[in-house]
């Protein structure tokens, strides 16, 4: 039977986040848990719209899996360059990733992870930099046990997180973002936690369902050489197959030099020793999606907490670039329920709650 929230769906994608137009070449990357009929509904969509190409890419983490444990160096190291030359000439993106099994990759060594990271990456920065582009997570069963919810409650918050007004959304945000624009420092304290760094110039950019599905954020970049301070994560992170909790960093002149973690310590330094870009902040973030009010071990939701942060190790984005350049971008989540954060030295959020009079719709 079908079901309309993926037709409702398919449309925001297609029309609102990726913009297909007419005579466009559309890639859109699917793996092993996503409906067909969902795929379906976005090439039904793609063609309606007058889209000259479609194409189908489907990728599965089993035979992921069965790559990395079969692949000799050579392979392993090889270049696909007819798939940058194919991304070169892609309009629109649409990914929807929904892995029957989250922890597939969990055996294969952190290095060799990293290393195909660092490979593929002129790929994926062609892609986020030269595409209009949207990456999203169709709910499975895995996705669901992580989150400890049943599949159909699963889908049924995914679904509430994700078929909202979102340019309603962006004109909610708009005020958060003016005031980031004019914002020198922002200074986070917690706990566990207190950092300063400075975003003066920086500018920030509204996440209104354009890139991310769900959305709901705010985000900016620190000057790469400006934060000091320490921060403890209090959200768990499932990140290249490999689970990371109570993750913690040191920071002197906006370089991670100390870093540990309850669970996950052996990999951090694999992580952060990627490149030289893996151990500078290349985004921070204000999450905002009311829907989403606790984590469920998916980042693509996690960020999007209402009255949480995440201060990203790794690649800054093109429409906010600090300079920092890497192989990852991986976004950590501090839920703020016992912190405050300053903007200029004025409280503008108190445990999780916009204080600022021209902010309190955000809570």
């Amino acid at each position: 039977m079908k079901d309309s929230r993926q037709k409702k769906l398919a449309r925001i994608l297609v029309d609102y986040s990726a913009e297909v137009n007419k005579g466009d070449i559309v890639l859109v990357e699917y793996t092993d848990g996503t409906p067909l009929e969902f795929i379906r509904e976005i090439q039904t969509v793609c063609l309606e719209r007058g889209a000259k190409y479609v194409r189908l890419n489907y990728a599965s983490s089993d035979l992921a899996f069965n790559f990395y444990r079969r692949a000799n160096p050579q392979q392993l190291h090889y270049f696909p360059v007819h798939e940058l030359q194919f991304m070169k000439s892609v309009n629109a993106y649409i990914g929807v990733g929904s892995p029957w099994n989250n922890k597939t990759l969990n055996a294969i060594p952190g290095k060799i992870l990293s290393a195909r990271q660092r490979l593929l990456k002129p790929i994926q920065s062609w892609r986020v930099d030269h595409t209009r582009w949207v990456v999203t997570r169709y709910p499975t069963y895995s996705q669901a046990q992580d989150a400890g919810m049943s599949f159909e409650d699963f889908e049924d918050f995914y679904f509430r997180a994700c078929n909202i007004d979102w340019r309603k959304e962006s004109s909610r945000q708009q005020k958060l973002k003016l005031l980031l624009d004019r914002t020198k420092t922002v200074r986070i304290i917690a706990p566990d936690t207190d950092i300063i760094f400075s975003v003066a110039g920086m500018g920030a950019i509204k996440c209104d369902g354009k890139r991310n599905m769900p959305d709901g954020e705010v985000f900016t970049a620190p000057l790469l050489h400006s934060a000091e301070g320490h921060i403890r994560y209090n959200v768990p992170s499932l990140y290249q197959g490999k689970l990371f909790s109570g993750v913690y960093f040191e920071f002197k002149k906006g370089k991670i030099v100390a870093a540990r973690a309850d669970q996950g310590e052996e990999y951090l330094e694999i992580l952060l020793n990627t490149d030289r870009g893996a151990r500078f902040i290349g985004e921070f973030a204000f999450g905002l999606n009311k829907k989403i009010r606790r984590p469920i071990l998916s980042t693509l939701f996690d960020e999007k907490i209402a009255g949480s942060i995440h201060l990203t190790p790794g690649k800054a984005y093109r429409e906010c670039d600090n300079g920092n350049s890497s192989a990852i971008h991986w976004d950590l989540v501090r839920i703020m329920k016992d912190g405050e954060i300053y903007l200029d030295g004025k409280l503008a959020q108190r445990h999780g709650k916009f204080v600022l009079p021209a902010l309190k719709s955000l809570n």
